[in-house]
């Protein structure tokens, strides 16, 4: 199972109430929020950017492996998350568009937006996608950290 979530530093910023964040292992993703609650909604918007950036660019994602007593786990957002997922299916999956089109039933030009990581995606069309690469999305809810 593969989990869209990487973990973050949390410190203050140049301005009071500021909270500035980072990703030790995903260095493009630094945000910062008004306070920690703002903060971890920035956060999680910055990850899904910087992510799906390395995709469009043709990257590997980045490996989670920053460990330590002072990181923050956060999540991309689920939208984001199923994103990732159809990108990452549809390179492994060695197929052009037309054949994705062609197992979902689709035309090309909506599979190419379906393909697209700056165009929103609504998730039945995602989930579809997914089958047809031989995935399927799960969804799962955690305890949230306390902010």
């Amino acid at each position: 199972m593969r989990f869209y979530s990487y973990r973050a530093t949390f410190e203050p910023g140049g301005r009071r109430g500021n909270v500035v964040v980072t990703f030790p292992d995903v260095p493009e993703a630094i945000t910062q929020g008004r306070g920690e609650t703002d903060a971890r909604a920035m956060a999680e918007e910055a990850l899904g950017l910087a992510l799906l950036s390395y995709l469009e660019r043709g990257w590997p994602l980045p490996k989670a492996r920053a460990k330590g007593r002072n990181l923050i786990d956060i999540a991309v957002t689920p939208d984001v998350a199923a994103k990732l997922a159809v990108l990452e299916a549809f390179a492994e999956a060695d197929i052009n568009k037309s054949e994705l089109a062609r197992r979902i039933g689709k035309d090309e030009k909506e599979v190419r937006r379906i393909l697209d990581p700056k165009h929103p995606t609504k998730l039945p069309a995602l989930t579809a996608a997914l089958r047809a690469l031989g995935k399927r999305l799960v969804v799962g809810v955690m305890e949230a950290e306390a902010a």
